[in-house]
């Protein structure tokens, strides 16, 4: 067998076998095959895509590249929770105390941010003492007693992902659904739930720019799990502008936590209730939708979420009372409010320029090297569908000394406002699932 034969089989647009995806991946992972070659490999993929048994291999081979995770000795049901990501994507700390209510476990192994999107290792390290697990024991205790443990991702987990988006990164094939979806559903089906919820992103400031390809994106996911026979659902959700209000580190814990106080943003609190209901269908503990919302509703009335929030954090080694106490969060020093131009109808938000103006205060990441200053970010007044009077509040920049006037030009030119009015956003786009009811 040579490889030059198999990318020409792939060029052509000729179907693979199982024989043939093993031998240049094994080969590739072993370094016995070039990159140049590999290069090539992909490049075909991206023209001319993968069958479904084609991607069923392709998946399998990225999965068993490394450590298979099966948390032996955890006695929930869990659900593995994965978004696409997006700007004010603060979910992980929201569910924590939701999917504990209703005894979920989540054993999530999660990133740190680069650009203008977040990391939840980043946010959880806002709090003061928090600490994660540091091995699969310590992980099994935290879910058994809290329901939550997170840890950072290991490279012994489908390290031939890392290898193969290195390459993807530098050889414009990065926006292969095929490969995008192998490469999420790989980690997915390595670390063992008995349930996945994929959160997908549509809109400007997400990935996915484009409905029809998020919808394609989330068939391909709902595919490959359906070839390992593995309970997916697929929540296609608006990221046209940020969600929620908040954008950073603090603040976005904060405004998780009102969530569960039932304060939150709309927009959250409804994306929240979805995923939390989602998880209780998998589960069988909700016949429909709505009966699993109205449940959620109950745990944040009853203060029963919040509860379960305040054990996960003192497990954690933080102090318990920041939930009521938002001083014990790291503080910015000054504010500035970003004022309208005009009056009108908000028509707009670019999710993008708004993780970015937060991002170079130094909310994020620019380099892996960067570091965090977890009390600066950005918080919205108005949001898509708002009234807005010239001279009014747009969004609240927190800052200490970095880069306001960058981040104040980066949040006028996010917002476009008009005369016509607008409706506001739906932030639940469509729900997709496979051998789930």
């Amino acid at each position: 067998m040579r490889v030059v034969d198999i990318i020409q089989k792939k060029r052509d647009n000729e179907v693979l076998t199982s024989e043939e995806i093993g031998f240049i991946l094994d080969g590739y992972l072993k370094e016995e095959i070039p990159d140049y070659q590999i290069s090539a490999f992909l490049m075909a993929i991206y023209f001319n895509g993968m069958t479904k048994d084609e991607l069923k291999v392709f998946t399998s081979k990225m999965m068993h590249s490394g450590d298979l995770i099966k948390f032996e000795g955890i006695h929930k049901f869990l659900i593995d929770k994965h978004s696409t990501g997006g700007v004010g994507d603060k979910t992980t700390i929201a569910l924590a105390g939701l999917f504990a209510a209703f005894d979920i476990g989540t054993a999530k192994l999660s990133g740190r941010g680069l650009g203008h999107t977040g990391g939840t290792i980043d946010k959880f390290e806002a709090i003061p003492g928090f600490h994660f697990p540091q091995t699969r024991d310590e992980l099994v205790k935290m879910v058994n007693t809290t329901g939550t443990g997170i840890m950072g991702y290991s490279n012994k987990i489908v390290p031939l992902d890392g290898k193969l988006y290195s390459l993807r990164d530098v050889t414009a094939t990065v926006s292969s659904i095929p490969l995008i979806a192998s490469s999420i559903m790989s980690k997915k089906l390595a670390v063992y739930a008995d349930g996945i919820i994929l959160d997908v992103k549509v809109g400007s400031g997400a990935f996915m720019k484009d409905l029809n390809q998020a919808r394609e994106l989330a068939k391909t996911m709902l595919d490959i799990g359906e070839s390992f026979d593995r309970k997916v659902v697929t929540v296609l959700t608006d990221m046209d502008q940020p969600l929620g209000y908040a954008v950073g580190n603090t603040n976005e814990i904060i405004e998780a936590i009102e969530t569960l106080k039932g304060n939150g943003p709309e927009d959250f609190t409804e994306l929240v209730e979805t995923l939390v209901a989602v998880a209780l269908q998998i589960k069988g503990d909700a016949k429909t939708l709505e009966d699993g919302k109205s449940m959620v509703k109950d745990v944040i009335k009853n203060g029963t979420a919040l509860i379960h929030l305040k054990e996960f954090l003192s497990a954690s080694g933080a102090n318990p009372n920041l939930v009521d106490d938002y001083s014990l969060l790291p503080q910015f020093k000054n504010e500035f409010e970003v004022k309208s131009k005009k009056s009108g109808w908000i028509s707009k938000i670019e999710a993008e320029e708004v993780g970015k103006a937060a991002m170079v205060l130094g909310a994020g990441r620019e380099t892996k090297e960067d570091v965090i200053d977890h009390s600066v970010g950005v918080l919205l007044k108005k949001k898509v569908g708002d009234y807005v009077e010239e001279g009014e509040t747009l969004a609240i920049i927190q800052y200490n000394e970095r880069n306001l006037q960058s981040s104040i030009k980066l949040l006028e030119s996010a917002y476009t406002i008009i005369d016509e009015k607008v409706n506001k956003n739906n932030v639940i786009l469509e729900i997709h699932a496979v051998n789930v009811l």
